[in-house]
């Protein structure tokens, strides 16, 4: 397994997007977790006693504005909410992983390195970029104020240490082309492994 990691703004998704194209599976760990705490049963009702029942709306969905409120000021909280989705997180993983035809597959991941996830994957792979670039992304892509994405990026760990774990850096402060052209050399360099 190769880890795909960055912060808020880095590029992740689309240097995975990349990779899927070229041919290999890859699995969005927060993309699979935004579904998961809508379909696992047992993990809402662990979610809702640890943050009450508006921890989802009417409709019976995981209420992310609500529950973001909640735990971003609060460290003991978030990493409870984090102990009871992770573990789901993993189940689906390994089930994802038991369903693909190759070994070569790669995981995208916010916490590769916080999670130390890394230590179970082959290689890993960080996609980063200047702080302003990545700003001016998110601000421009969830229409967020400037305090508002800078607070995420400040609770996330600063791209220098991820850049110290990471097999494999790749700096995205240009445009797509570059992106996919680097993208494709590190793929190839991975592959004579």
């Amino acid at each position: 397994m190769i880890g795909i990691t960055g912060g808020i703004g880095s590029g992740k998704t689309t240097v995975s997007k990349f990779i899927e194209e070229a041919g290999f599976p890859v699995y969005y760990s927060d993309v699979r977790a935004k579904t998961i705490v809508n379909d696992d049963a047992e993990l809402q009702k662990n979610i809702k006693a640890l943050l009450g029942e508006n921890s989802y709306d009417d409709n019976g969905f995981y209420n992310r504005r609500y529950v973001g409120e909640i735990i971003f000021n609060d460290e003991e909280l978030r990493l409870k909410l984090n102990s009871l989705i992770h573990p789901a997180v993993k189940i689906n993983f390994e089930k994802w992983v038991s369903q693909q035809k190759t070994p070569f597959i790669f995981k995208e991941t916010a916490l590769l390195f916080e999670l130390k996830l890394n230590q179970s994957c082959y290689k890993s792979i960080l996609v980063t970029a200047d702080d302003n670039c990545r700003l001016k992304r998110v601000m421009d892509r969830d229409e967020k104020t400037y305090r508002e994405v800078e607070a995420v990026m400040n609770k996330q760990m600063p791209e220098k240490d991820k850049i110290k774990f990471a097999d494999f850096v790749i700096y995205n402060n240009d445009g797509l082309d570059e992106l996919h052209e680097e993208t494709m050399m590190i793929l190839s360099e991975i592959k004579t492994l």
